[in-house]
């Protein structure tokens, strides 16, 4: 059963991982998108956001400083979420569609992040490690 935990934390951490590497592998595209939905200091964002989802997404994936990582995700996907997928406001009704599932998704991997704030990342962690060693 301990690998169950595990398992779903590289399942989770594997979109914070690779997104947060492609913040800067495709800086300019990821610069340009961010402009194009208004964002201020479109660079600074890109930036500051690959940094955060790359932490938290090491974060749990390593089972290391768990809260600080749940809780950099939680926020980057609220504020993502509102910002980046806002359904609501696009006319085209299949682009309305595209941007309301990625808007449900990021809520979804929100409440992902609370579960591990609160229940923590299991036996196979950095964490725990080190607890077993006091």
């Amino acid at each position: 059963m301990k690998y169950i935990l595990l398992i779903g934390r590289i399942l989770y951490s594997m979109i914070f991982i690779i997104l947060g590497f492609n913040h800067f592998f495709s800086l300019n595209e990821m610069v340009q998108y961010t402009a194009s939905m208004g964002v201020p200091a479109p660079s600074v964002a890109t930036i500051i956001s690959g940094l955060v989802i790359l932490a938290g997404g090491l974060s749990i994936l390593l089972g290391y400083k768990t809260k600080i990582g749940s809780m950099l995700l939680f926020a980057f996907l609220i504020v993502t979420a509102l910002v980046m997928h806002s359904f609501w406001s696009i006319e085209d009704q299949m682009q309305s569609q595209i941007q309301l599932i990625m808007f449900l998704k990021n809520l979804s991997m929100a409440g992902g992040a609370l579960l591990l704030y609160y229940f923590g990342t299991g036996p196979l962690s950095i964490e725990k490690k080190s607890e077993n060693k006091s």
